[in-house]
């Protein structure tokens, strides 16, 4: 059962990147390039956080049951607001060395598009985001153990695969809504995906209240994938297409 568990979970918290990655990103060199970096930049990010972190904890009144909840939140929102500096400090080191890219692509030259370095860097992010959130709950997956058998929630496991899951995609989705935003100067575009990031944050402070935060949080991940679809130069028009497509390939194969 708890090996159920563990590929049950990881199958769904890291499948859909992990295709993601493979058609789209691995077998272009320079979008693993973007990636990596993208995901190094996340740990910088959080290096920093965990710093301030352990320090805030060192300096506190552990027995303050209070004042440790109030550094949690502060140590969660601080740590999303970092996680934006990041990606703002991204953006700009993937601005100055566009033109470096071009060199070494493949593609006669020309530069990888702003989009796709959003997409691939966002993607990046996400990756990174969810292994550490749910790197060691797999690992208590594998036992021993029962989980709910003190009375807490049966279904821990499920919803932190599919929290994570969530976390992913929508670290691709803000990828390209902040690259597109910061590219335009359209800054409520990068307010809307700092403070939609500081509300996703704060939905999982609720936990293990999993039904005020989890579907709250998906249907943010719904509108932010109808945004960035769009965004990224999206239309009906090509959904359309798509779908049409895919019906017909699905004829001919039945």
């Amino acid at each position: 059962m708890t090996l159920a568990v563990f590929f049950g979970c990881a199958f769904i918290a890291f499948g859909p990147a992990f295709a993601l990655f493979v058609f789209t990103v691995a077998k272009d060199p320079l979008r693993v390039i973007i990636l990596i970096a993208g995901a190094f930049f996340w740990l910088l990010s959080l290096l920093l956080s965990s710093l301030v972190w352990f320090i805030a904890i060192k300096a506190s009144n552990s027995q303050d049951l209070t004042l440790q909840r109030g550094l949690l939140m502060f140590g969660v929102f601080f740590s999303v607001l970092l996680q934006e500096v990041f990606r703002f400090a991204y953006y700009r080191l993937l601005r100055k060395a566009t033109e470096g890219l071009a060199a070494i692509s493949d593609d006669d030259g020309s530069a990888i598009s702003v989009r796709q370095m959003a997409y691939v860097a966002g993607l990046g992010f996400g990756i990174m985001s969810g292994a550490f959130s749910m790197i060691n709950i797999l690992s208590d997956s594998l036992g021993p153990g029962t989980v709910g058998i003190f009375g807490d929630s049966q279904y821990y496991f499920i919803t932190a695969a599919l929290m994570t899951l969530a976390l992913t995609l929508l670290h691709t989705f803000w990828g390209v809504l902040f690259f597109e935003g910061c590219e335009k100067s359209c800054w409520w575009v990068i307010a809307a995906v700092v403070s939609l990031h500081l509300l996703v944050a704060g939905l999982s402070l609720l936990n293990p209240l999993y039904e005020g935060s989890l579907p709250p949080v998906y249907v943010i991940t719904l509108l932010m994938g109808v945004w960035a679809f769009f965004s990224s130069g999206g239309s009906l028009h090509s959904l359309n297409a798509l779908c049409t497509r895919f019906t017909k390939m699905f004829i001919r194969s039945s």
